[in-house]
């Protein structure tokens, strides 16, 4: 159903814990891991430059085949959001890019993750927003001419590249991937994802001493 508008809770005191774990190395491979390899998102969904982000979602359902620019999240999202969006996968329509960048961090929304296409990466990159998609194309949405945009729900249940996502769920997304933490165990696994963290930070530590493979399963139990 579409031209559903709804709210979610957001929860600073647990973005700042995962703020504080996206620090490290990989950190979506080090949320991949403690969640046993669940909430990954297609390989497919890359970011165009080197980028990382880390806020929970304000999700976007569009209308396959009919695709609008998602202008309602820029008014709906708040600072530590990071949109969502479910565009059906089309590779050969933009629905985000350089000026709706722009207007998303002036309201502090961290990034875009889109099941679809985007475009103006240059720019992007220049401003240092950024955003996750399937590919990057020159053709934007009919919204530019048409002015129609009401056309999708935001914050509603989304399927994007292959992951369930709610409201609020946490999104920790780097150049490695995108993962996906449910809000009702983010507590939990975001304090898995620190020790974890925390592990393979002394796991480096004994490789720069010149340690062995067996030396490193003997102490952590794992690589």
């Amino acid at each position: 159903m579409l031209k559903v508008f709804n709210d979610f809770e957001r929860r600073p005191d647990l973005l700042a814990k995962f703020d504080a774990v996206a620090k490290r190395y990989s950190a979506s491979c080090v949320f991949a891991d403690v969640m046993y390899r669940t909430g990954v998102m297609d390989s497919g969904i890359k970011p165009p430059f080197k980028a990382k982000a880390v806020g929970q979602a304000i999700t976007v359902q569009l209308s396959k085949g009919d695709l609008v620019d998602p202008l309602k999240a820029l008014e709906m999202g708040q600072a530590g959001d990071i949109i969502v969006v479910d565009a059906g996968g089309d590779t050969e329509t933009s629905v985000c890019g350089g000026l709706m960048g722009g207007l998303a961090m002036n309201r502090g929304i961290r990034g875009m993750i889109v099941d679809g296409a985007g475009r103006d990466t240059d720019e992007l990159e220049d401003i240092g927003w950024p955003i996750w998609t399937r590919a990057i194309t020159a053709r934007g949405t009919h919204t530019m001419f048409s002015g129609r945009k009401e056309e999708l729900s935001i914050n509603v249940p989304i399927a994007c590249a292959g992951v369930s996502v709610n409201p609020g769920d946490f999104v920790v997304a780097d150049t490695i991937g995108v993962v996906v933490v449910p809000l009702a165990d983010a507590e939990r696994i975001v304090e898995l994802a620190r020790e974890q963290a925390e592990r393979e930070e002394k796991t480096r530590t004994w490789v720069k001493k010149g340690k062995t493979v067996e030396d490193l399963l003997a102490e952590f139990g794992r690589i």
